[in-house]
């Protein structure tokens, strides 16, 4: 901890990487960890075929089911390490968050750099008319969720298997990546693509990993910590 907080104190331009394992002191599991749904079944399909978007667009009722059942939880609040971020992009020592989660839980906690590169279970648009709707719209509704103003489905605006992601976020994920001189990566396996790819982009001064198992990019690091993300960066002072 003596040795990350040193490296903080001396970061002039920090970019935060992060995944499931970030949000999992908040309540939501992690996809690929113990008791995730990663190599599990649902209905005979396996979370990749149910998120996919070919079944959204074959079986949305389905589709809808599975998505209220297991990737949304309105319940879940920021933890230590979202506040800590917080902390760290107030003192303008962060200068973004990448992240693969769709929680929402890095805005929630006050940060506004964010590139939510899978995109977030809070914005939601009508396939029709493109008008916005939160997260509330799709908890509220039985079967497909229905735009108010003319009747079409409502999409999740979340990166679906088959799907490719969002290229501007991904264009200001890797411009941040390669303009830091600090790379906190955590709560990830790096196992996610495009998304691992990013850290081709680092050519910083100091790589940090902080998970709990091991990672491709340990080999490269300056610091590898085996720890929970929200203990470790709670413990850190801005």
């Amino acid at each position: 901890m003596s040795e990350l907080q040193s490296i903080i104190d001396r970061s002039r331009r920090i970019v935060f990487f992060g995944g499931a394992g970030v949000s999992t002191a908040s309540g939501i599991p992690d996809f690929r960890g113990p008791g995730g749904l990663y190599g599990q079944e649902w209905e005979g399909l396996t979370p990749e075929m149910a998120l996919s978007a070919s079944f959204f667009y074959m079986e949305p009722e389905r589709f809808f089911r599975f998505y209220r059942q297991f990737m949304l939880h309105p319940e879940a609040r920021p933890n230590a390490a979202h506040r800590k971020l917080f902390e760290l992009e107030r003192a303008d020592k962060l200068r973004g968050i990448v992240t693969q989660n769709i929680d929402g839980l890095h805005k929630m906690a006050g940060n506004r750099r964010v590139y939510e590169i899978h995109g977030s279970v809070h914005e939601n648009y009508c396939m029709d008319c493109n008008a916005f709707y939160g997260v509330e719209k799709v908890l509220a509704s039985e079967g497909i969720p229905r735009c108010d103003r003319c009747g079409g489905v409502v999409k999740p605006w979340v990166v679906l298997y088959g799907e490719a992601p969002d290229k501007y976020t991904c264009m200001g994920a890797c411009r941040e990546i390669s303009n830091c001189d600090t790379l906190i990566v955590a709560g990830t396996s790096l196992s996610v693509e495009p998304a691992a790819s990013f850290l081709g982009y680092f050519h910083g001064k100091r790589l940090v990993v902080i998970n709990a198992e091991p990672t491709p990019a340990d080999a490269r690091a300056d610091l590898v910590l085996r720890e929970d993300v929200a203990q470790v960066m709670g413990e850190l002072t801005v």
